[in-house]
């Protein structure tokens, strides 16, 4: 399956961006997919994560209640809303899934096998 983030660019602390990773090759609706960013001198991170189904999601603590990840698997595209955002969400967001049929994403948990390009974010302060 191959990935493409989008939707990423410059707003003001408290704003809001909605990212789209969009999918394309094999069924989309087979793959769990989840969200990382990295932002300049820091580790990747894991930020939110969703079923094939949509079912169940995983969101980090640092961003639990503020994003929501959704999927329209109609549309082969995930989405990751994100509000009242902070100067410390600035970073490089990217796309990921495992293998079809594998878990949803979540911290700590194997690394991703197909990754998107990325998109920047930068929130003002």
């Amino acid at each position: 399956v191959q990935l493409q983030a989008s939707g990423g660019g410059l707003v003001q602390a408290g704003g809001s961006l909605r990212l789209s990773c969009a999918a394309s090759g094999r069924s989309f609706d087979d793959y769990a997919v989840g969200w990382f960013r990295q932002a300049p001198g820091k580790e990747r991170e894991f930020v939110a994560s969703i079923s094939w189904t949509g079912g169940s999601t995983l969101y980090a603590d640092s961003v639990r209640g503020r994003f929501t990840i959704s999927r329209d698997n109609a549309k082969n595209t995930v989405y990751l809303q994100m509000n009242s955002l902070k100067p410390e969400d600035t970073a490089v967001y990217y796309c990921a899934a495992p293998q079809a049929d594998d878990p949803l994403p979540r911290p700590g948990g194997p690394t991703p096998d197909y990754w998107g390009q990325g998109t920047l974010v930068t929130v003002s302060s």
